[in-house]
């Protein structure tokens, strides 16, 4: 597969592209994202499908537009999709014949199970889920995947889009009842096995909801992807915003870009919640082009990454990473010493991982500047280590990087405390672990170690001199109620 690859998804609402660098075999990390509002639907629905003058040439403007960025980012691959409206298109074909004359790009049209499959692929293998419903929502069409024990059971595409529903019921300025039986008349095609706790949203009306509520309730991680939220918690808050008039969006803090379908999506949404008994919502900030580009990547792997993979560990590694075989000694130790402290402090499996992925982690802030590396670590931690974790996972793996080194006093008195209140003493408990096992491997001798804990006293042997780690053992433990001794074997 090729180093750098871009991929296009023209939807009926807006093309994107995204660009993609490999840094290893699976790892990965976004270089570059676009998007234009082309409204390639627009005036489609309308006039049997067909795509509009007008909005071709604003959306040939755009790929163009796209080329040139792949070009100037040297991608030796372009992955082109395209979707709901141009699918449904009589006249797709001169539309697609024009894109391949004037950009050389060729576009492929998939159809509405693909479009559900390549939104699954993307929440599959970045965000921790077993079971879930995926929804996205598009301008011309919504797309659903049935997720169950970390398969894809079964797709469906249903003909319910924002644009779709604004052109053919809002525009001409109908009662909402007309809205909502519209859309649940489409939604009678959904399968009743089509059942789960949890939605994905996938798409721009998701993100856009899930913003508004971000915002509306001070929550202080700065990231979507992997927003979680509560449907019976916000559901009022949807219901206004379905009812409400264009003029007073700005008060559910929805972005102006987003006015014309906002309350259609809304609609869409809700009603599909309803229907499939869910009581959560997670915000996926991937979908259809990072379900491109996954199983482009993936193509052998049975489109999943192999077990306990992480690709924005792995890509902070094969960026970041300094010392390979320092990392792996430092995580060796960290583990022995869990394995000796666990029983007694009460840590189990969960934490063991937390502490692992900190161990690789700890120093990847070297690469910025070596004084004050811990804190350098855990804001590339906090705003990198996003597929595959909760917020809550990524919250106390950059604590632990953060409070490791020093005598732990407390969690900071900042934006997350009440977040990782709960997991103040885990935070705790594994931010020492890790400090003695810096302190362990200071030399990088690879030094044997056996280790046990008792009475508040870690016992070291080792195969060599431990002068330099007794010294930070001393200044580290001094006052926490720990004691150690070191003995050469």
């Amino acid at each position: 597969m090729a180093r750098i690859t871009a991929v296009i998804d023209i939807g009926s609402n807006s093309a994107r592209m995204v660009v993609f660098e490999r840094t290893s075999r699976f790892g990965f990390h976004l270089l570059k994202e676009i998007k234009s509002k082309v409204r390639i639907s627009e005036g489609a629905y309308e006039n049997g499908g067909a795509l509009q003058q007008e909005a071709m040439d604003r959306a040939v403007n755009a790929m163009e537009g796209f080329l040139s960025i792949a070009n100037g980012y040297s991608a030796r691959k372009i992955l082109c999709v395209a979707t709901s409206a141009v699918r449904d298109a009589p006249n797709k074909s001169d539309f697609l014949a024009r894109v391949k004359r004037q950009t050389g790009i060729s576009i492929k049209v998939i159809d509405g199970p693909k479009e559900a499959h390549y939104g699954a692929v993307a929440a599959l293998n970045m965000l921790k889920i077993e079971d879930a419903i995926t929804v996205d929502i598009g301008g011309g069409s919504t797309e659903m995947a049935l997720i169950k024990n970390g398969k894809i059971e079964d797709l469906i595409s249903l003909n319910l889009g924002t644009v779709r529903l604004k052109e053919l019921v809002f525009d001409k300025n109908l009662p909402l009842d007309e809205a909502i039986k519209f859309v649940r008349k489409e939604l009678e095609r959904v399968p009743s096995h089509f059942k789960s706790q949890t939605v994905i949203g996938i798409g721009g009306t998701n993100r856009a909801l899930s913003n508004a509520i971000m915002s509306i309730s001070d929550y202080p991680v700065d990231t979507l992807h992997g927003f979680e939220f509560s449907l019976d918690e916000y559901s009022g808050f949807i219901d206004s915003l379905i009812s409400s008039k264009v003029g007073k969006l700005k008060n559910f803090g929805i972005k102006p870009e987003r006015y014309d379908v906002i309350r259609e999506g809304a609609l869409i949404i809700r009603s599909v919640i309803d229907e499939v008994g869910a009581s959560k919502m997670i915000a996926s900030g991937v979908g259809v082009r990072e379900g491109v580009f996954l199983s482009d990547l993936l193509r052998n792997q049975n489109n999943k990454f192999p077990k306990n993979f992480s690709p924005s560990l792995r890509s902070l590694l094969d960026r970041f990473g300094s010392n390979e075989y320092a990392t792996k000694q430092l995580t060796q130790s960290a583990k022995m010493l869990f394995a000796a402290m666990k029983n007694v402090h009460k840590l189990d499996d969960k934490e063991l991982q937390y502490l692992s992925h900190a161990a690789k982690l700890l120093n990847i802030g070297i690469y910025l500047n070596f004084y004050s590396h811990r804190y350098h670590s855990h804001y590339m931690v906090l705003n990198n280590l996003d597929y595959g974790f909760t917020h809550i996972d990524k919250l106390v793996i950059a604590s632990i990087v953060k409070y490791h080194g020093k005598k732990f006093s407390g969690l900071d008195a900042d934006c997350f405390y009440n977040m990782l209140k709960p997991h103040e003493e885990r935070i705790k408990w594994l931010s020492i672990i890790l400090s003695v096992a810096e302190a362990l491997t200071v030399d990088k001798s690879g030094a044997k170690l056996e280790i046990s804990y008792e009475k508040e006293c870690i016992e070291i042997k080792s195969d060599k001199k431990m002068y330099l780690a007794g010294e930070k053992l001393k200044l580290l433990l001094k006052g926490s109620g720990l004691n150690f001794r070191i003995t050469t074997i």
